[in-house]
């Protein structure tokens, strides 16, 4: 290793640090924000219902099936 060598940090990695600083909470307000709109409890018994009603699509979907 050089004897001036200095660990390099992107502009982005910068950016988020000071963001990070400047708003501590950023981190907890994300993780709110995911949990509204993705981590969700999953009901098995509706899930595998909906699997099971489903109509399979034809191959060609604008043909009738009489012709």
């Amino acid at each position: 290793m050089p004897l001036f060598w200095k660990p390099y940090k992107s502009d982005v990695t910068s950016f988020i640090e000071q963001l990070k600083a400047q708003r501590p909470t950023l981190e907890q307000e994300q993780r709110a924000g995911r949990a509204l709109l993705w981590d969700k409890a999953i009901d098995r018994e509706a899930q595998a219902e909906y699997s099971a009603a489903r109509v399979p699509q034809q191959p060609y979907v604008y043909q009738t099936k009489g012709h």
